[in-house]
């Protein structure tokens, strides 16, 4: 097809979905990609997983110059991988020097002491994701191993952890058992200890001893999470900079339960039962160090005092939380992210110098709660901040008047409606990127908006005309939505656009257009008109976009195009 422009314009018949991309990454040698976790445990992003790393060599499959089991790959540098071959009993001619094995994601039941016993070089053992019962496993499977660093044992079907382990260990992983009872020496005594991963098991108090850790202070990453713990654990080693108990029974904290922890960076604590009167004053004040606290998703009517002044990052989310009081969120000079989203939380419950003093605080969530208007005494510094489906009105004057740094702002699905959106709301903000004022009850754009802004939604709204002068100075807007309104062609003059410069994407779908717009910026790169009442297309529709990439239309016949748009160079028109 010719193009009297040359420009490529590709029409998307029907509305184009793409799928999302996932980033995958691929197991290392010795380890399972994941564990068997729940749906809970799998909400979570940031569980620790053991990483390790054995050799920069693939080991070669089969026999070459040394003994290797059939079907294994072994390597001249005492690595063999026997994963994934369906054993259903333990290779009985191993190399006597492997120092690195992986038996995981097989059969296997059980494992005799006298199988392991000569391979006593070996530093990593990974039996991940076999049927191993606590009955198959004996007391003295490991005591000849007395160079065993590394051992994997999740996804088994052990129900008691073995009474002692070898004191060389470093990491330790019986996640996804069924874990009833740890011994002292399981964990104890192993100064070299670092991580241990107990998570989605059965484990309760009564299952964990005092002594757990007991010459084990060097332990820097437990994993409790997804067992049925109802108190924090006694005497957790010193040393530790990241504690998950979430998912749990917790519904207090005693005092001095983190007292020893000065090294504490991270602490996971969604998801139990904690109260009010399960945290005191003095729960977290010895955590000098810790950066990362999540309290989400437990009964919290209100915001802890006594928090750690070195947080960054505050989950309190999912909660029952009504009130932040004056002096609880102040004294944390080095807060950046708070996350306040789906509580309770009126307008009144949060007090106006509760945020004074926050110069880090740079993102706030307060969606999903009560507020019947935007709250006084905003952070100063706040960058991003969601107050999305809430109860609001009206946005007043001086509601945004010192958040001068404001650069994402989401106010969709509340209850704003245009006469009580004030012309001057957003004076200030100059820094502003991102509105988005979807799902409210605007009959008209308001105006007053920001001339900076490069995102701005309106969609869902009850939007019948775009008043003249409404997109006035908007010159570097990227994107507008419009979705879901009630938009007539007669509403949208050949000028409605002519400030828009820079407009690259236009969403105008979902409302009651008979036509194709006039007078679109030259700018624009994706129309979308899918579920209007468009019956035709002139030639010259499309002849003051010549950089159009997509035009976005659902279930078009090819008769409403005319054969002149047919010629242009890269216009596809499907059946």
């Amino acid at each position: 097809m010719a193009s009297s422009r040359g420009l490529p314009l590709l029409l998307l018949l029907p509305q184009l979905l793409l799928g999302p991309v996932l980033a995958v990454r691929a197991p290392v040698f010795g380890q399972s990609d994941t564990h068997s976790l729940s749906p809970e445990e799998n909400e979570f992003v940031e569980e620790e997983q053991p990483v390790l790393v054995l050799s920069p060599e693939e080991p070669e499959p089969g026999p070459t110059t040394i003994d290797c089991p059939r079907d294994c790959a072994c390597s001249q540098e005492g690595v063999v991988d026997c994963g994934g071959i369906d054993l259903r009993e333990f290779p009985g001619d191993l190399p006597e020097h492997t120092n690195h094995l992986s038996l995981q994601n097989n059969q296997l039941e059980k494992i005799y002491p006298e199988e392991l016993a000569r391979l006593q070089r070996l530093e990593t053992l990974n039996l991940q994701n076999n049927r191993l019962t606590s009955r198959g496993l004996p007391e003295e499977a490991f005591e000849h191993l007395t160079s065993l660093n590394y051992l994997y044992l999740a996804n088994n079907k052990l129900t008691l952890a073995p009474r002692s382990l070898p004191n060389a260990l470093i990491s330790v992983d019986f996640a996804a058992n069924y874990l009833t009872k740890i011994y002292g020496l399981t964990f104890g005594q192993k100064p070299n200890l670092r991580s241990v991963y107990l998570h989605n098991n059965k484990l309760a108090d009564a299952g964990l001893p005092d002594n757990m850790f007991n010459g084990s202070s060097n332990v820097e990453i437990l994993i409790l999470s997804s067992n049925f713990l109802r108190h924090v654990p006694k005497h957790l080693p010193p040393a530790l900079y990241k504690l998950h108990l979430k998912n749990n029974k917790l519904e207090k904290i005693p005092p001095g339960a983190f007292s020893e922890l000065s090294n504490l960076r991270e602490l996971y604590l969604q998801n139990n039962f904690l109260t009010d009167e399960g945290l005191d004053n003095e729960t977290f004040w010895k955590l000098s160090s810790l950066e990362y606290l999540d309290l989400s998703s437990n009964n919290l009517s209100r915001v802890p005092a006594g928090l750690p002044r070195s947080l960054v990052l505050l989950h309190l989310e999912k909660n029952v939380i009504q009130n932040v009081d004056a002096d609880v969120l102040t004294p944390i000079r080095s807060l950046e992210y708070l996350l306040l989203h789906s509580n309770q939380l009126r307008a009144e419950g949060i007090h106006p110098l509760a945020f004074q003093g926050l110069k880090r605080l740079h993102t706030v969530h307060l969606y999903n709660n009560a507020l019947e208007r935007v709250p006084s005494g905003l952070p100063r510094r706040v960058r991003t901040l969601m107050i999305l489906h809430n109860q609001i009105t009206g946005i007043g004057r001086e509601d945004f008047a010192t958040t001068y740094f404001l650069e994402e702002l989401n106010l969709s699905y509340n209850r704003i409606t245009s006469p009580k959106m004030h012309r001057d709301a957003f004076r200030k903000l100059r820094l502003l990127r991102s509105l988005d004022l979807s799902g409210n009850r605007l009959q008209t754009l308001p105006p007053g908006l920001p001339r900076n802004v490069h995102v701005l939604k309106v969609k869902r709204n009850e939007l019948a005309a775009l008043a003249r002068g409404a997109l006035a100075g908007m010159a570097q807007l990227r994107e507008l939505y419009l979705t879901g309104n009630r938009l007539r062609s007669r509403a949208l003059g050949p000028r409605a656009w002519v400030d828009l410069a820079g407009l690259q994407l236009l969403d105008i779908a979902g409302n009651q257009l008979t036509e194709i717009p006039q007078g679109l910026p030259p700018s624009l790169e994706y129309l979308y008109l899918q579920n209007n009442k468009i019956s035709s297309v002139p030639a010259n529709a499309f002849d003051s976009t010549p950089n159009l990439k997509g035009i976005f239309l659902r279930h078009p016949l090819p008769a409403l195009f005319p054969p002149e748009l047919g010629r242009h160079e890269g216009i596809g028109l499907g059946p």
